[in-house]
């Protein structure tokens, strides 16, 4: 089942009702609505007068419902993770922890691969020389002491949008403002991703805060940003589909968040079927774990095709 995402944009009272999300407007501006919460699989909050009850964050996160708020950017900060997100969470967190250097190394080295190898499928889907990054993703070592995956990266983004915005850099936006577009609309594309890898891993039981690769004592989600690298494909080619449209994105206004939060329903194609990202993600996450557990070796991810059926 595809889980709804829900974005509130503008003032709103947010409260529960008979298992049901209760949206109630400031003097009376629009009817009443209501939400099953069963369905929900994202809620952004951005309105800073959006006012929200303990009963609903409740029952939200009880349901696996991933609440991101953003900040004044109208950028994703902030993601309320349940403090049990499985059953086996404390044997799951233990096989994750002791996951060998050895083990972790291997597994930085396919998700590298299938980076490389996603991003090379899009840029021949663009028409552009995608030898060069089938190449890399052939000579990706345990570890990617080579560092491929940065080199790799460098090379798409000077090629992917170059026809349809020239010089364009992603050197441009190194911190969470909104940036030279579209690197907006990358960021926000990613945070919205990283929020749904995240949710994915606490499902599984994992602490997203652990990486295999990422480190950084600052970040908290160091794990969903190692699983979630072959997975930014599908955001890149989103974008590439609006700045083809013609549509200005030097402002991230309500229509251009709309559709990047089509994200995680988005269709990809993993293990010879098409499947709703969001599902995708959770069967890599699920594969993640049988690594660390030791009953598999290879971590499953999506490959990039243009076309769903």
């Amino acid at each position: 089942m595809i889980k709804r995402t829900l974005f509130f944009g503008n003032p709103a009272y947010l409260s529960t009702r008979n298992e049901q999300l209760v949206v109630t407007f400031p003097s009376g501006q629009k009817e009443e609505a209501t939400i099953p919460i069963e369905d929900l699989g994202y809620v952004v909050l951005e309105d800073p007068q959006i006012t929200i009850t303990n009963g609903l964050l409740m029952k939200l996160v009880q349901n696996k419902t991933a609440v991101i708020t953003c900040n004044k950017q109208h950028l994703p900060c902030a993601l309320l993770q349940p403090l049990v997100g499985h059953t086996e969470q404390t044997e799951r967190i233990r096989h994750q922890l002791n996951a060998s250097v050895p083990l972790k190394k291997n597994l930085w080295q396919q998700t590298v691969q299938a980076k490389i190898e996603n991003q090379a499928a899009h840029l021949k889907d663009r028409n552009k020389d995608d030898l060069k990054l089938k190449r890399w993703a052939t000579q990706v070592k345990s570890g990617d002491a080579a560092n491929h995956e940065a080199y790799a990266a460098a090379h798409y983004f000077q090629n992917i949008y170059s026809v349809l915005v020239p010089h364009f850099s992603r050197n441009q936006s190194r911190s969470l403002t909104e940036g030279i577009a579209p690197n907006n609309l990358l960021n926000y594309g990613y945070a919205i991703l990283r929020a749904v890898v995240a949710r994915a891993l606490i499902s599984s039981g994992m602490l997203p805060s652990v990486g295999i690769f990422h480190r950084n004592k600052y970040n908290a989600f160091c794990l969903a940003d190692d699983i979630m690298e072959p997975y930014r494909i599908y955001v890149d080619a989103l974008v590439y589909e609006i700045l083809e449209t013609g549509a200005n994105v030097e402002e991230l206004t309500t229509t251009l968040k709309s559709q990047l939060l089509q994200i995680p329903a988005l269709d990809v194609f993993i293990d010879g079927k098409w499947s709703p990202l969001m599902n995708a993600v959770s069967r890599t996450t699920s594969s993640l774990y049988d690594c660390f557990e030791g009953s598999n070796r290879k971590i499953l991810y999506p490959q990039y095709m243009a076309n769903s059926p």
